[in-house]
């Protein structure tokens, strides 16, 4: 079986865009696959372009084989938008191989071990009069695992400042009062963005009442391992790392060193199926379980979903907060998209990941270029988003 054709379709859908790649075959059969890589994806397609030239005529069911030539083939290996755009081929490939078995891509991997995958729901409500409430009403709805976003997380560019002591002062008083309302079952974790610093990270945590949190995600930049082995020793709650990693040299020091203790795997960026089973495989051997990231459209979703079933070591899978905490639903684009039954998905088992795309309906869609809100400190200075 044959590569014919690569395609890229980087386009605008809801209220972000997707990088959509088609990976076609001699045989009729064909992959869809997506990258992660938001606000770059016109970077990815270019990567994608480059891969295409000697992508077409290889075999395609030689997936680990074309993933090492995809990763190993250039002088400078690896970097985030090569993986992207691996993750993408990747995920095609293994949608390809399940179509041609008519088995979902999670038999293809040793079978499923669980049938759904519970979720957890994130408040991206501002730290300020609300929040309480929002997430009282979360748990109330039946939602067992509760995250809350970094302030300002979903904010317009008229509120772009953003105080580090303020904030964390102000955050850490309403999780108290979050926990006291909540209870002690429902789980409850918040995600920093890596806007902090070690310090900043220790100070917030010193601030909350013992057991007030069940785990911390992202709180500085993954690049300095150091960094965080250092915070750890400062901090008594667990962490959750990993969106920022693009390949298992990434997650190595973290899952080794035990530095994590969930493991934020991005099947779309860290380079697609193939390195997410490697990745979780080495987080096993350390009961690490895998939380995987996903802020994207429906194929990433339904491949995702795949991993999860395959894996033992999985704790709780991430609805995408920014459409109001709703899966995207059937639409012109996408046929198969995963919904929810319950708060958790079910895990597919149709062909491949299970979800298509209507090819000349991506046609007709426009790109938009889209840059991420940039947030400053009070004295004007730059930080993340």
């Amino acid at each position: 079986m044959r590569i014919t054709d690569v395609k890229s379709y980087p386009v605008r859908f809801g209220h972000r865009n997707l990088m959509l790649v088609k990976v076609e075959t001699d045989e009729g059969l064909f992959g869809w696959g997506e990258s992660g890589l938001s606000s770059r994806e016109l970077a990815v397609a270019g990567a994608i372009d480059h891969f295409r030239e000697f992508l077409i005529g290889k075999d395609a069911r030689q997936i680990g084989r074309l993933w090492q030539e995809m990763y190993r083939g250039q002088y400078f290996e690896g970097g985030r938008v090569l993986t992207a755009a691996i993750s993408a081929v990747d995920i095609a490939l293994w949608d390809i191989a399940g179509k041609a078995a008519g088995l979902p891509i999670s038999a293809l991997l040793g079978g499923r071990q669980r049938d759904s995958a519970e979720c957890f729901v994130t408040s991206i409500h501002p730290h300020t009069g609300g929040l309480v409430e929002e997430v009282s009403g979360l748990a109330r709805d039946g939602w067992k695992v509760i995250r809350l976003a970094a302030g300002n997380l979903g904010t317009t560019e008229a509120s772009t400042e953003w105080c580090p002591r303020r904030e964390l002062a102000n955050t850490a008083a309403l999780i108290a009062e979050i926990r006291q309302e909540i209870g002690r079952e429902t789980v409850l974790g918040i995600d920093y963005h890596h806007r902090l610093s070690v310090a900043e990270t220790a100070s917030f945590v010193q601030r909350l009442p013992a057991g007030a949190l069940d785990f911390l995600e992202e709180p500085i930049r993954h690049q300095t391992p150091d960094a965080y082995k250092a915070l750890r020793q400062m901090c008594d709650v667990p962490f959750a790392i990993g969106e920022e990693c693009a390949s298992k040299w990434d997650f190595r020091p973290y899952i080794e060193q035990d530095i994590t203790n969930f493991a934020r795997i991005d099947v779309c960026n860290v380079g697609g199926v193939t390195e997410a089973m490697k990745i979780a495989a080495m987080a096993e051997t350390h009961y690490i379980d895998v939380m995987p990231h996903d802020p994207l459209g429906p194929v990433c979703t339904a491949t995702t979903l795949q991993v999860v079933g395959a894996i033992p070591n999985f704790c709780w899978y991430e609805l995408p907060p920014y459409g109001g905490n709703q899966p995207v639903k059937a639409n012109d684009l996408f046929e198969g998209v995963p919904v929810l039954d319950g708060h958790a998905y079910p895990i597919a088992d149709r062909p491949g990941h299970g979800v298509t795309v209507n090819e000349a309906y991506a046609k007709s869609l426009a790109f938009e270029f889209w840059e991420a809100p940039r947030m400053h400190k009070p004295d004007g200075s730059f930080t993340n988003w």
